[in-house]
């Protein structure tokens, strides 16, 4: 392994590191001391330790690690050690913050602002993880689970299990309170409409259509620097008739950042128009 990769890995673990951490943050100094059960593992294992005398880091620790084994057994290996490792992460910085802080309060004193924090806080840390594709295991796992085998859109598949966990932490607890219920029940969506909006903010691409005399430039810049792919279109003016040349290419954030750099320096009244692209399909050809 080069040097620059095994930076590269590093660097990654350290961005895992971080946002598992203030996941752990999140769960602890919010969701914790108002017993707002925000559907997650971390939940259940709130509403687990009112029945098995075990610390909630303890708890969420074996819950992550049963759903895991459930994961690697129904969905595959493709979650990797980047999930494996920030699950593992999460309960672990719990059990650091329970040492540190033994006897916590709320920060807020308010439920209300408590569930704000929370998915505030957890949905930063949610984007820190899935920038990496990676994610804190958990109820995520559940929902790849639903997602896959009842066909069920995952923003939906998280917040049907976020809201199961919910009502289960609610009805487990030994004083049952409305307010919390309903709380954690709006917090729960609040927060699968987060993870949804990044899921699809992460998976958006850009195509790019540029119209310029100097393409051939531009279309090297795409092959051979951004390494990504390109096709080019004829074009006839309709005012003035004449053909031109257009190249279409399908980029992503980063790469739409330095092609954009690159027109602009190269040709600034290039002609460009930039399209959002939700998903992208494509079936390869098999031989006969």
């Amino acid at each position: 392994m080069s040097k620059a990769k095994l930076l590269g890995n590093l660097k990654e673990f350290v961005i895992i590191t971080f946002g598992a951490a203030l996941a752990a943050a999140g769960i602890f100094f919010f969701m914790i001391p108002s017993n707002v059960s925000i559907g997650s593992g971390s939940a259940l294992a709130m509403a687990l330790a009112n029945y098995i005398p075990l610390p909630i880091s303890v708890l969420s620790l074996a819950i992550n690690v049963i759903l895991l084994i459930i994961g690697f057994l129904t969905i595959g290996t493709e979650f990797g050690i980047k999930t494996v490792y920030a699950s593992i992460v999460v309960p672990v910085c719990l059990g650091i913050l329970e040492i540190l802080f033994p006897n916590f309060q709320s920060l807020t004193q308010d439920p209300l602002l408590d569930v704000l924090c929370y998915v505030l806080v957890v949905g930063w840390a949610m984007a820190v993880l899935f920038s990496c594709n990676a994610s804190s295991g958990g109820m995520d796992i559940v929902a790849k689970i639903i997602h896959k085998y009842c066909r069920i859109e995952l923003g939906k598949a998280v917040y049907i299990s976020g809201i199961a966990v919910a009502l289960i932490s609610s009805l487990c607890s030994k004083n049952v309170d409305a307010k919390l219920v309903i709380l954690s029940v709006v917090g729960t969506y609040f927060a699968g409409i987060i993870v949804d909006n990044f899921i699809f903010g992460m998976n958006i691409k850009r195509r790019v259509c540029i119209i310029s005399p100097k393409l051939d430039e531009i279309v090297n810049f795409i092959l051979y620097d951004l390494h990504s792919g390109a096709s080019l279109n004829e074009l006839t003016g309709a005012y003035d008739k004449v053909q031109r040349k257009e190249v279409i290419t399908i980029v992503d954030k980063n790469e739409y950042r330095k092609l954009m750099a690159f027109v602009r320096k190269t040709d600034p009244k290039a002609f460009v128009t930039v399209y959002s692209v939700n998903e992208i399909r494509y079936q390869p050809k098999t031989k006969r």
